[in-house]
Parts: C-alpha cells; sequence; structure tokens
C-alpha cells in the first residue's frame, strides 16, 4: 500500500520502526473518537522527528482469547491502514496475535515490544486503554514505566457526540439496526462496504432496473432495506445510487444481496470493484405483487434519493 508502510512481525520492525509516537489499539472502523488519537500522535511525531506509527492487532485479540466474546468487525486491517493515513499515520505494525502475545504480561509488552522493538519516544492511548496478560495493565501502570523507560505518555479521553460515547461497539449496533445516517455522524464519513461486482440473477434487469450487485467480505452489514447511496468506482468515477440490502422477495430469492442501482447513467464498462457508501435508509424491504409494483416502488425510491442529491450533491 503506497503511502503507509505496513510491518507485518515485531521482526520486521525491529530497527526499523522508531524513533516513534505510537498509539495502540484495534481501531475498528477508524471512528472520530480513533481519528482525535491519531491526529494527535501526527502532531507530536511533528513536533519531534519522530515517525507517527499504529500498533494494531489481527486477528482481533478477542478471537484467540474469548471467541465468543469476539465482535464482527467494520474493516479489514488494510482498510484501517488507508484510514489512518489519511490522518496523518506513516507506519503501521499489524501484530499478529498470538497466544504467546496473549500471554506477555503488561511489563514484558512495554519492554520487549514498545521499547525494544518500536522504540518509541510517547505513547498516546484512549482512557480505558488495557494491556498485557489478562488485561493487568492500565493507564497507570502505562505512565509508571513510560517515566521509568524514557517515553511520554498522553491519556487522551473518550469522545461524546450528541450524548453518545463515540465507539465501535456502538456503531456496529446503529449499522447493523439500519441507522446509518447516525453512524456516519460518529465515524465523521459513512458507512460503506467495499467488494467486487459480481453478476446477478438477470431477473431485475429484464423485470425492473439494471443493479450493481456487491459482493463483499465485510463482517457488519446494514439492516435489510433500502438506502441512499454514494456508490464509487474504485478505479474511476463515483455515482448517486439506491441500494437494496435483502432477499428480494418478489423474486423468491434465498440469499442475502446487495445491489445497487445508479441514478446516472453508467458510461462505458461496468466497474470491477466498487465501495457503496450509506447515506439514509429509506425503508424496509417488502415483497410486491409483482415485478411491476416492484418498478414503480424503485422509481419513487430514486425519486426520494434525487431530492436529496440536490440538497446534499454527489461530488467526484
Amino acid at each position: 500500500m503506497a503511502g503507509v508502510r505496513i510491518f507485518r512481525s515485531l521482526e520486521e520492525a525491529r530497527g526499523a520502526f522508531g524513533p516513534s509516537a505510537l498509539t495502540i489499539g484495534n481501531f475498528d472502523g477508524v471512528h472520530a473518537g480513533h481519528v482525535r488519537i491519531l491526529r494527535r500522535v501526527g502532531e507530536v511525531a511533528r513536533e519531534n522527528g519522530w515517525k507517527p506509527s499504529v500498533l494494531t492487532f489481527d486477528p482481533h485479540p478477542t478471537k484467540i482469547v474469548a471467541p465468543s466474546r469476539s465482535p464482527r468487525l467494520m474493516t479489514t486491517p488494510e482498510q484501517r491502514c488507508r484510514l489512518m493515513e489519511q490522518e496523518g499515520i506513516e507506519q503501521v505494525l499489524i501484530l499478529p496475535f498470538t497466544r504467546d502475545v496473549a500471554q506477555l504480561t503488561p511489563e514484558q509488552f512495554v519492554r520487549d515490544v514498545l521499547v525494544e522493538a518500536l522504540d518509541v519516544k510517547a505513547v498516546m492511548v484512549g482512557e480505558n486503554f488495557r494491556f498485557g496478560h489478562k488485561h493487568a495493565g492500565d493507564t497507570r501502570l502505562l505512565r509508571e514505566m513510560g517515566a521509568q523507560l524514557g517515553f511520554r505518555v498522553e491519556v487522551i479521553t473518550g469522545l461524546t457526540l450528541r450524548r453518545a460515547m463515540v465507539s465501535s461497539s456502538e456503531i456496529r449496533r446503529l449499522v447493523e439496526s439500519g441507522d446509518v445516517s447516525r453512524a456516519g455522524r460518529l465515524l465523521e464519513r459513512p458507512f460503506a462496504l467495499e467488494g467486487e461486482v459480481v453478476h446477478g440473477h438477470g431477473v431485475g434487469a429484464k423485470q425492473t432496473v439494471p443493479t450493481l450487485n456487491l459482493s463483499t467480505q465485510a463482517e457488519v452489514l446494514p439492516a435489510t432495506g433500502v438506502y441512499i447511496t454514494s456508490t464509487q468506482d474504485l478505479d474511476g468515477p463515483r455515482w448517486p445510487s439506491v441500494t437494496n440490502v435483502g432477499y428480494r422477495p418478489t423474486f423468491g430469492g434465498s440469499e442475502l444481496s446487495i445491489e445497487t442501482f445508479l441514478l446516472t447513467p453508467l458510461e462505458g464498462p461496468a466497474p470491477r470493484r466498487i465501495r457503496v457508501e450509506f447515506l439514509l435508509r429509506l425503508r424496509d424491504e417488502k415483497k410486491f405483487e409483482s415485478p411491476e409494483q416492484l418498478k414503480a416502488q424503485i422509481l419513487r425510491d430514486v425519486r426520494r434519493a434525487q431530492t436529496y442529491f440536490r440538497r446534499v450533491p454527489c461530488h467526484n
């Protein structure tokens, strides 16, 4: 990935990573609270001539230590790196989270990982940050060890927007309940799905309207329904759009599909990879008596979306 340097092991990072200003965490979604920390890392790094850096983990630590509590993730590590780069991060260590890593005491984690391998000069973390075996380490211990070992520690308070604490778990809940507009406010950008464009069943194109069918590896999906969206060709232009997440009940569908209708004509070949940004939920998915009734409803959805985009233009 151009721009941000990615390390995938401690051995690879050792001797090449520091001196670093660093934050540590999973950063799923890279939401507004994460962005506040990332920007502070960048400020401190620039002021001191250090490298603005992130330590994150793959897989999510709970997949190893408590699989039954492991959350569905909104972003892949690579997507997180891309979003972090936009906030000024220059390098990321995606540390493979293994049982050996899980067994590190807080003191071992600080000495062996942060100091010896990553040459940290400053560490910025959220106020609920825990680390080491069984989450035994906290911000107080991190400050004490920083004073002993020669790095500074800043604890950054959580971010509240409209009386809601910004967190990855809250954003997942909002997306999966269909409240994509509120999720977007906590992310400070629209919730989006990326993936390949695949062939659909062909029925919709013949009997209603042609659509782009998205195949995504995302673990978090919006609730079934119809949404105003913005669709980006990952190799080209962007279009205003309407997207249905659901089972195509009018056609007796049984598999979940994500079908996007572009509001402006597609010129040239269909895109191969797209990002669909979810802006506003229009309605529940429902079964219609005929394809003609479904097509009439889609056209009503389109008119509502066109009204939305007159107020909020869709820019490339």
